[in-house]
C-alpha cells in the first residue's frame, strides 16, 4: 500500500512527541505536517531532544486536509474547538487523543459517530470506522484488567481500584504537583471516587455487561462512583500506571487464568503473567500486562500499562493500523526499559 500521510495538532506536548517518536519509523507513513503554532520552523528535536539525529522535519503552523488521518493531540475540550474552527474534509480519518468525543452522550462530527478505540473492545468495529476516540491512560488500564469478567456477565455490584500514574500522565504544562520538589519522593491520592475517567470506564463494562450501569437521573459520573470505587494516586516517578483491584468472584484462581486467556489471546498487547509484575515490565512499550490472585472470595487483579503508548499514543497507532487494514503491531514492536 501507499503510505499512510499523517498530520498531526498538538505536536510538541506528551502525546504529540510519543506519537512523533512512533511514526517516524513506522514503515507505512510519512508524516505530512507536525502542527505547533509556537514552535513553528523550528525543528522536531528542538522541543523533543531525543529525536536529534533521528529526523530533519519542522514544526509547522498549517493545517490542511491533504491528508489521510489527523491525530489530535490537543488538550480535552480543544479537539472540539478545534474541529469547528477547522473543517476536515470528509475523506480523513481522525483519531481525537482527547476525551471530548468518547462518551455515548458526545460523540457525532459531521454526521458521524466517534468509535471508542479500545481494540481489545471494539476492534472489529473500529476496522471500518472513519473518526476514533482514543481512550484515556487510567480508562484503559482499569478497562483491559476488567473486561474477560464484564464479558461473562460476572462483574459484581461493587469493584475497588487504586491506582498510581507517573507525573506525564498531568500533561508537559508545569503545575504544583508535577514540580520536581515537591513529586519526588512523594505520593498523593487525587479526584478519589470522582475521576473523570470512570464515565467512559463504566460505559465499555455497561457495553460488554449489560447493566452494569446503572440508570437513574444521577449524573453519568455519580452512577459509575457507585460502582467503581477508584482511587487514583500520584507516583514520583515519569510515566507508567499500576493499578491493584479486588472484587468479589466465586471464579478459582485456575478458572479466572483461563478466562482472562481465551479472551485475550488474539489481542497481540495485553498479557496475563502468572508471576507478580512489576512497571519497568511496559514502560516505553504498547502492552499491558496482567496478574491475577485469588484470596478467599476475592479475586485480586493487577495491570500495568505506560500511559503515554499503551495509554494514549501507542494505542492511537494501533488503532491507525486497524483503520488501515495493517497489522495492529506495525511499528509498535518496541522493547521495555529493563534496568
Amino acid at each position: 500500500m501507499n503510505n499512510i500521510k499523517v498530520g498531526i495538532v498538538g505536536s510538541a506536548g506528551y502525546t504529540g512527541g510519543e506519537l512523533l517518536r512512533v511514526l517516524i519509523y513506522h514503515p507505512n507513513v510519512e508524516i505530512i505536517f507536525a502542527n505547533s503554532v509556537s514552535n513553528a520552523g523550528n525543528k522536531l528535536y528542538k522541543v523533543h531532544n531525543d529525536l536529534l539525529g533521528d529526523t530533519e522535519l519542522t514544526f509547522s503552523s498549517d493545517f490542511h486536509s491533504d491528508i489521510d488521518v489527523l491525530f489530535l493531540c490537543v488538550g480535552h475540550g480543544d479537539a472540539r474547538k478545534f474541529l469547528d474552527a477547522h473543517p476536515v474534509d470528509a475523506s480523513v480519518k481522525i483519531i481525537d487523543l482527547s476525551q471530548d468525543y468518547r462518551l455515548r452522550a458526545n460523540t457525532t462530527y459531521q454526521g458521524k459517530k466517534f468509535i471508542y478505540g479500545l481494540p481489545e473492545l471494539n476492534r472489529d468495529t473500529i476496522k471500518s470506522a472513519q473518526y476514533i476516540a482514543n481512550p484515556g491512560c487510567f480508562a484503559t488500564n482499569i478497562q483491559l484488567a476488567l473486561l474477560p469478567l464484564a464479558n461473562e456477565g460476572i462483574l459484581p455490584d461493587q469493584i475497588h481500584v487504586n491506582a498510581t500514574t507517573g507525573s506525564t500522565g498531568a500533561g508537559q504544562k508545569p503545575g504544583p504537583t508535577t514540580h520536581f520538589s515537591w513529586r519526588n519522593n512523594n505520593l498523593s491520592a487525587y479526584k478519589s471516587f470522582a475521576h473523570q475517567h470512570l464515565q467512559e470506564i463504566s460505559e465499555s463494562l455497561d457495553q460488554l455487561q449489560n447493566g452494569f450501569l446503572p440508570q437513574s437521573e444521577k449524573s453519568l459520573l455519580d452512577r459509575a462512583a457507585g460502582k467503581i470505587n477508584f482511587v487514583p494516586q500520584r507516583g514520583d516517578f515519569a510515566r507508567g500506571i499500576f493499578s491493584t483491584i479486588y472484587l468479589e468472584s466465586d471464579l478459582s484462581e485456575r478458572e479466572a487464568y483461563e478466562l482472562y486467556e481465551r479472551y485475550y489471546a488474539s489481542h497481540p498487547f495485553t498479557h496475563v503473567s502468572d508471576e507478580n509484575i512489576d512497571l519497568k515490565q511496559v514502560v516505553n512499550t504498547n502492552k499491558s500486562i496482567i496478574h491475577l490472585e485469588k484470596h478467599s472470595n476475592k479475586l485480586f487483579v493487577l495491570n500495568a500499562t505506560d500511559n503515554l503508548l499503551k495509554g494514549a499514543s501507542g494505542q492511537a497507532v494501533q488503532n491507525m493500523n486497524l483503520l488501515f487494514g495493517l497489522d495492529e503491531r506495525t511499528g509498535l514492536n518496541l522493547k521495555s526499559v529493563g534496568f
